[in-house]
């Protein structure tokens, strides 16, 4: 089991990015969450099979149809044990 977090920057809100990712990470079988932030940027974590996660970081490089990727940050991270991959709301 590995986690990682990935921040995206683009045209990445207003675009189902953040549902699109729910709908991915479910199928591919990892938990965690994603949300969008204050300066535009989505942020999500995925936890998993190696080979999931790995599915779901390719995935944020490109995102949805409608999403503008310019660049994704990803780093590793201890495993939280998350049960389930949901949508967070945006902090304040």
């Amino acid at each position: 089991m590995i986690r990682r977090r990935v921040v995206v920057s683009g045209r990445v809100q207003g675009v189902f990015f953040r549902d699109s990712c729910r709908r991915e990470a479910l199928a591919a079988g990892v938990t965690g969450w994603v949300r969008n932030l204050p300066d535009g940027t989505v942020e999500a974590a995925f936890e998993g099979a190696p080979e999931a996660v790995e599915r779901m970081v390719k995935w944020t490089r490109n995102g949805p149809p409608d999403a503008v990727v310019y660049d994704t940050t990803v780093s590793d991270e201890p495993l939280a044990g998350d049960d389930a991959f949901t949508v967070r709301p945006t902090p304040h």
